[in-house]
C-alpha cells in the first residue's frame, strides 16, 4: 500500500461532512464490458493501468456543499442528500473553492478511475455492481426507491468501503464522450476530446435508472449546462508527490 503521510488531510478536512476519502491503491484492470449485455459505448474491453488515487466514500452531498460555498438552502433540510441539480460550472466552481480552502488540488475522477474503484480496485470480487452481483444490497434504482434521491451511506459498500457508486445518482467524471474506448488513454488519464459539445461522461445509474445502467461497466453523457435531478459528482485526489 503506498505511504501516505497522515497528517495530509488537515483538521479542517476531517471536520468537512460526508467528505471521507478512500484510498484507491493503483493496479491495471480491465476496462469495459465484452458480454451478451454490452453496448458499442462500453467497447472494446481494454486493460488499464491506473495510478494510486484518493476518491470520495460519498457522492458530495448538500451539507458539503453549503459548509464549502458558505451558502443555505431551507429547501434540502436532508443534508445526507447528494447534491443535484447543479451544472458542469457549478461544480467547478465548488471544486475551485474546496481548492481554495484545504490548499489540495481535489478534482473529478477520471473515467478509469471511476471504474477501477466502482470494481473494487485490486481487492475486486468481479461484481457486476459496485460492491454486489445483488443491485437492492448496494444501490438505489427504480425497483427500490420513490422518485427521489436517497442519503448517502443507505447501502453496503463496495470492497474499497465506498458507497453508492451504483444507482441513487450519476456521477460526473472529467472525460468528454467518446462513443467508444477505440483510442482510449490506457494510463488512468482523462480522455479529453475535441468536441466540448459532446459533453461529460456520466457513470454509475441513479434513482430513475433500471438494473441494467447501474452496472460498473456502463456508461452514458450530460451536457455541461443542464441541471438534472439524477446527476451529481465524487471528488478525487492525486497522491502527494
Amino acid at each position: 500500500m503506498p505511504e501516505v503521510d497522515p497528517d495530509f488531510f488537515t483538521e479542517f478536512e476531517k471536520s468537512l461532512p460526508h467528505h471521507e476519502m478512500i484510498l484507491v491503491e493503483g493496479g491495471s484492470f480491465l476496462m469495459g464490458n465484452g458480454g451478451e449485455d454490452a453496448k458499442t459505448w462500453e467497447k472494446p474491453v481494454h486493460e488499464v493501468s491506473v495510478p494510486s488515487f484518493f476518491i470520495g466514500k460519498y457522492p458530495v452531498t448538500y451539507v458539503l456543499w453549503e459548509r464549502v460555498m458558505q451558502t443555505h438552502s431551507p429547501i434540502f433540510k436532508v443534508k445526507g442528500l447528494p447534491v443535484e441539480k447543479i451544472t458542469w460550472y457549478a461544480l467547478n466552481k465548488f471544486i475551485q473553492s474546496l481548492n481554495s480552502l484545504t490548499r489540495k488540488s481535489y478534482r473529478l475522477p477520471t473515467e478509469s478511475e471511476w471504474e477501477f474503484a466502482a470494481r473494487g480496485g485490486i481487492y475486486s470480487e468481479g461484481y457486476k455492481y459496485s460492491g454486489s452481483d445483488r443491485l437492492k444490497e448496494v444501490g438505489w434504482y427504480e425497483e427500490n426507491i420513490k422518485g427521489e434521491t436517497q442519503v448517502v451511506g443507505g447501502k453496503i459498500s463496495n470492497e474499497l468501503g465506498i458507497h453508492g457508486m451504483s444507482g441513487n445518482i450519476w456521477e460526473w467524471v472529467e472525460d468528454h464522450w467518446h462513443s467508444n474506448y477505440i483510442g482510449a488513454p490506457s494510463d488512468g488519464s482523462a480522455w479529453i476530446g475535441q468536441n466540448v459539445d459532446s459533453g461529460h461522461v456520466i457513470r454509475g445509474g441513479s434513482w430513475i435508472s433500471d438494473a441494467r445502467f447501474c452496472r460498473v461497466s456502463y456508461r452514458l453523457s450530460d451536457l455541461t449546462g443542464l441541471r438534472d435531478d439524477h446527476v451529481g459528482f465524487r471528488l478525487a485526489l492525486s497522491l502527494p508527490n
